[in-house]
């Protein structure tokens, strides 16, 4: 039995959809633990792109089920576009090979209006993907508010608790926001419970089924959504997700304990990118015709969920580091190296100077890492392209010393590495 994770250790956006389509097909069952439809994963697959937020991309594979673990808030509409986007796609979809927790919670309109108001007045605007992921898992840890998706299967009961919970939402948005909208109880009722109907071969308690499949001998993939740095304990707090995304989040997300996890993937990209607000160290803020912007566009930078354009600067392997040893990782995945193939240089920020001394460890806190200046090594560039490469003699002396450098940094191996998005556009170094 071999129970992997593979989890990203910057702030999100790190190619992870890539690496558990390539380790999809040494397991039985994919599980994401964390997070919404606020994430997003790309695979292409046979120059088929795929873009997927809130199923697991164990789904491209026949002989895997999927499963949506406890730990994730789900919107029932974008659970059946995505079905419905993927169905049409060709991929086969039902019961056997999709499941989704009973246990996860469920969002509704009325945590979208939330979210959508949430930042007036707020001391720190977050910048959030407008899903509602944040309201409702704070609706979750209230326990008053929560609704699971179990409940959706029990129409009186849900009935009950939509009109209790409906009213003290209507309250609150009409004594803190005037005008805002407010919601109709039965009507989202009704509309929740034909959502339901098309959930119900999909719903069961994951929990049992991912330990049956353990007593069984199987192999099980975690997958992780956002990124390590966005982890909402040990992230760059305020500017972090709203659940835990580093491996930290697979016990309580999924069930199953982190003792078996065998394998542990850490992945990064060749370089950092970050999406929306939050303090980032190594960001090339250099204007249209900068090395930012050329990153950028050669690595086309831009929200798979929001659209966004990311921010970009050069690999910190402070907070790789960091993230490294939060997780326990036993090796890296480095993303994208071809896109640095545009650079003269690269740089790796080793240290950062905080307050006129030189630190070498993660500040967590958002107000001390705004603090930090980095502290940069030098690597000549290789100024060729990697796609083609398919084995560690294909790349340039020079991506192969900037590889051997990030090892010897993070004090991990790069077992992985990707030269572009196709699943056939990887290296394996051992």
């Amino acid at each position: 039995m071999a129970c992997t994770c593979v989890v990203g250790l910057q702030w999100g956006d790190e190619a992870k959809g890539k690496i558990v389509d390539l380790l999809t097909s040494e397991h039985h069952v994919v599980v994401r633990y964390n997070g919404g439809a606020n994430a997003g994963h790309t695979v292409v697959r046979n120059g088929r792109t795929y873009k997927l937020s809130l199923i697991p991309t164990g789904i491209l594979a026949p002989h895997v089920t999927a499963v949506i673990g406890n730990g994730l808030v789900v919107n029932p509409v974008r659970f059946l576009e995505e079905v419905d986007q993927l169905r049409a796609a060709g991929i086969a979809i039902d019961g056997s090979n999709l499941l989704l927790s009973d246990h996860a919670h469920v969002i509704f309109p009325y945590h979208v209006e939330e979210e959508k108001l949430g930042d007036d007045g707020a001391a720190v605007a977050i910048g959030t993907t407008g899903r509602g992921i944040g309201p409702c898992y704070q609706d979750k840890v209230s326990r008053t508010n929560g609704i699971r998706v179990g409940e959706l299967l029990h129409p009186e009961h849900l009935r009950q608790r939509l009109r209790s919970v409906v009213a003290r939402k209507n309250t609150v948005f009409r004594a803190l926001h005037g005008a805002a909208q407010t919601f109709d109880a039965d009507r989202l009722c009704d509309e929740y419970l034909s959502y339901a109907e098309r959930l119900r071969p999909h719903i069961q308690d994951t929990t049992v089924f991912l330990h049956q499949a353990l007593r069984a001998g199987k192999n099980l993939l975690f997958e992780a959504a956002q990124g390590s740095l966005l982890d909402v304990d040990h992230g760059t707090y305020p500017f972090v997700t709203s659940s835990n995304s580093s491996a930290a989040g697979v016990w309580a997300g999924s069930g199953v304990p982190a003792r078996n996890l065998t394998r542990i993937v850490g992945v990064i990209k060749a370089y950092t990118s970050r999406v929306g607000r939050g303090p980032f160290p190594t960001e090339l803020d250099d204007g249209p015709q900068g090395i930012g912007e050329r990153i950028r566009t050669t690595g086309r930078e831009y929200g798979t969920v929001t659209g966004r354009p990311r921010r970009c600067g050069w690999l910190d392997v402070v907070a790789v580091r960091h993230a490294a040893r939060l997780g326990g990782v036993d090796e890296l995945a480095v993303m994208l190296l071809d896109v640095l193939s545009v650079v003269d240089e690269v740089r790796i920020c080793t240290a950062y100077e905080l307050d006129g001394r030189r630190i070498y460890d993660f500040p967590g806190d958002a107000f001390v890492l705004d603090r930090c200046r980095p502290i940069y090594e030098t690597l000549p560039g290789w100024k060729q392209p990697l796609e083609a490469a398919r084995k560690p003699g294909d790349l340039p002396a020079a991506a192969r010393r900037y590889l051997d450098r990030i090892t010897e940094l993070v004090g991990l191996p790069v077992s992985i590495v990707s030269v572009g998005p196709d699943r056939e556009q990887t290296v394996f170094m051992n």
